[in-house]
């Protein structure tokens, strides 16, 4: 075996190797300059991953640099370009301009020239916080363009100057973006008094060398929406993105999870969420607009901070080299009044039901509620908006009740003829369609009254959920008649059902439970007919839905409906004893009977081709 020994010059080689390494390594490292400029790009990127919208920046984003370090600030200037004269400005920080009126308060980024704080000064959130739709980068906002030396730009890694300045009462807020003093982008607010709808509006100046019109423009806005409600899950049913597009349809995007579109000639959409909008509307339609929502909801007992993030982005078309497009923020209540005042069609965007529904509701509904609830406190007005709607409706309750009690006179009769032609379907429905006619009775007509009843049904179903009015008003134990009346708190969840007891569901429920033995009761006495529902299981089903659906709504609506209920129940007990005498009716009917009855050509035909047809089963 051959005697390894200790080789000197492969030693020698080992030692010089690493000694030209270590000097390749200290010739190679980072200057002050570099290490500075490094540090500050990841502070950058630690503060963008802190933030509650923590939007992925673009590969040719620019990046943001303090301005007290020369070799960085050199670097950022390279990147722009022509513009590079805005980061050579007093205004290339991070500070912001303040605008504010009567009822919204607002805060302008020099970076991005964008708004990075919105606060209504007269709401509160459900725990007493000022309600922010913009706050602690929740938003993004920002211009995509190219440059005629083909660079790639965003404007909200930009720096711009602000201008604040009067136009009468009106307040005038300049931001702008510049190459020089006479060539800039500018994006301009103006904040009238006492006004949630604020003026805005996007221009260029001198740059058609610039920009690259060639190349498209895009209008980039994202939102996430703040929870501002007790039940989560019940405000994020109504916050939903909404939009008017082409020659005035409206149209919305889901409420429950992801989903996106793409339109053309878009006039406004609104980030709604729930009681509060974000609303940007254009004089000019954006030609082609691709919305996205997203639900941020994914566990309802989390105490969650936002509810949806949306997003759109909107392709903007430059004339002669330029931009020029003058639109209008909304930032305020989901209130239809306010927004109706406005006469530019955003009260579409609130959910009052489509067709009739809605008339109903911006008609005859909320006029009347806004008249009552000027006089009344709300839980009085609630009650008063019933009554006069069961009033309203009492005729058509009668006509129902009437019909009921002619078919329980009859139901003797017909009982008869079904145990006689039981085994003769056609003749069975021969004879009962006789004895109806005669009567002057038939089992529609108790029918047609309920279904005149399901418009204003429906339309109050969707009226409170949506009653800004009904926001923090108090009445009895409920605090808030616009989220539910929490009376218990439970140790656990209840799937459908959530941690706590809600009292007017309960109250409804029971009423309901009433209202359906009144009315289903002589129903059940019979022998259930094959193919019909079970009028039992029926009775007891629909309160165990109304207590698990109603217990996150709005107590509003649990108040109405439990009102509802009662007033139906007490204006039954008095028709029926005090009004319609069942005797009376009786009589009526048998002297109608006994009346030849004339049939009408429809009636004369169908009366033919039942005998004919019974005749055909015969033969067979």
């Amino acid at each position: 075996m051959e005697e390894k020994k200790f080789d000197k010059q492969s030693m020698i080689g080992f030692l010089l190797i690493g000694a030209i390494l270590l000097f390749m390594l200290w010739q190679n490292q980072p200057t002050e300059e570099e290490l500075a400029a490094e540090k500050a790009k990841q502070e950058q990127v630690e503060a963008a991953k802190a933030s509650p919208l923590a939007a992925e920046p673009s590969e040719k984003a620019e990046t943001a640099v303090p301005q007290d370090d020369s070799l960085a600030l050199e670097r950022y200037k390279s990147t722009l370009g022509s513009f590079a004269y805005s980061a050579t400005l007093p205004s290339a920080t991070d500070d912001v301009t303040e605008i504010e009126n009567e009822v919204l308060a607002l805060k302008v980024s020099n970076k991005g020239g964008f708004i990075t704080e919105a606060r209504l000064k007269n709401f509160k959130s459900y725990d007493s916080v000022p309600v922010y739709l913009i706050k602690d980068g929740n938003t993004r906002f920002n211009l995509n363009f190219s440059t005629s030396d083909n660079r790639t730009l965003n404007s909200e890694n930009m720096y711009f100057e602000p201008t604040l300045s009067k136009e009468g009462e009106n307040q005038v807020l300049s931001m702008k973006l510049k190459v020089s003093d006479s060539e800039y982008l500018e994006y301009r607010y103006t904040l009238k008094p006492d006004d949630y709808m604020m003026g805005f509006g996007i221009k260029t100046t001198g740059l058609q060398n610039v920009m690259n019109t060639s190349q498209p423009v895009n209008l980039d806005w994202e939102l996430k929406g703040y929870r501002h409600a007790k039940s989560i899950s019940y405000e994020n049913r109504y916050t939903r993105l909404t939009y008017e597009y082409e020659d005035g349809d409206h149209d919305k995007l889901s409420q429950n999870g992801d989903d996106d579109a793409i339109e053309t000639d878009v006039n406004w959409f609104n980030f709604r969420q729930h009681f509060f909008s974000s609303i940007l509307l254009t004089d000019q339609p954006f030609e082609k607009v691709t919305f996205t929502s997203n639900n941020l909801v994914e566990d309802e007992e989390v105490d969650t901070l936002f509810t949806k993030q949306y997003g759109a982005k909107m392709a903007l078309k430059p004339v002669n080299g330029e931009l020029n497009y003058a639109m209008d923020f909304y930032y305020g209540p989901t209130d239809y009044q306010i927004l109706n005042n406005y006469d530019r069609d955003i009260d579409e965007a609130m959910p009052l039901g489509w067709g009739i529904f809605g008339v109903i509701n911006k008609y005859v509904i909320i006029p009347f509620f806004n008249f009552l609830i000027t006089y009344f406190p709300a839980g009085i007005a609630i009650i008063l908006l019933t009554i006069s709607m069961k009033l309203l409706l009492s005729p058509v309750q009668y006509k129902q009740y009437l019909s009921q009690a002619k078919m329980k006179v009859l139901r003797p009769e017909i009982n008869e003829i079904n145990e006689k032609y039981a085994d003769n379907p056609m003749k069975k429905q021969q004879e009962t369609m006789k004895v109806y006619s005669k009567a002057g009775a038939s089992p529609l007509s108790g029918c047609l009254p309920g279904l005149l009843q399901i418009p204003v049904f429906y339309a109050l179903f969707t009226f409170f959920p949506s009653a800004f009015a009904l926001r923090h008003k108090s009445f009895l134990w409920a605090d808030d008649l616009s989220s539910y009346d929490k009376i218990a708190d439970l140790p656990f969840h209840i799937p459908f059902y959530g941690d706590h007891v809600s009292l007017f569901p309960i109250l409804a429920s029971i009423a309901i439970f009433i209202y359906m033995t009144m009315t289903t009761g002589q129903n059940m006495q019979q022998t259930q007919q094959p193919g019909m529902p079970n009028m039992k299981f029926l009775m007891y089903l629909s309160p165990v839905m109304m207590l698990f659906f109603f217990n996150n709504y709005a107590s509003g609506l649990s108040l109405y409906y439990f009102i509802s209920n009662l007033i139906t129940i007490g204006i039954m007990l008095v028709i029926k004893n005090f009004i319609l005498d069942e005797d009376r009716i009786h009589a009526k009917i048998a002297t109608a009977k006994a009346k030849p009855k004339k049939q009408n050509r429809f009636s004369k035909k169908f009366s033919e081709m039942m005998e004919q047809a019974e005749k055909q089963q015969k033969n067979k």
